[in-house]
């Protein structure tokens, strides 16, 4: 199992799932197995329902999604 990037997956990863280069999920993957890449796994959401923002730890949603296009991340690989 690997990541967009390449990195090897492995169950109690923290990850994000994207979505037309877009954060749309945050978490720890679990009840994934070896083999696929696709559809393969759940998200344990461990994200609080509010917590504080400092602007200069923070950045726009936006702007993660460009450094993952400048990346060639921002769009999913073409199945096998």
């Amino acid at each position: 199992m690997h990541y967009r990037n390449g990195r090897e997956a492995k169950n109690g990863d923290k990850i994000v799932k994207l979505n037309g280069g877009q954060i749309v999920a945050f978490g720890v993957l679990h009840s994934a197995t070896p083999g696929n890449d696709y559809c393969n796994g759940y998200i344990a959401v461990i994200q609080q329902a509010n917590d504080y923002a400092c602007m200069v730890d923070c950045l726009h949603v936006d702007d993660v999604a460009g450094l993952l296009a400048s990346a060639e991340l921002g769009e999913r690989p073409k199945g096998k």
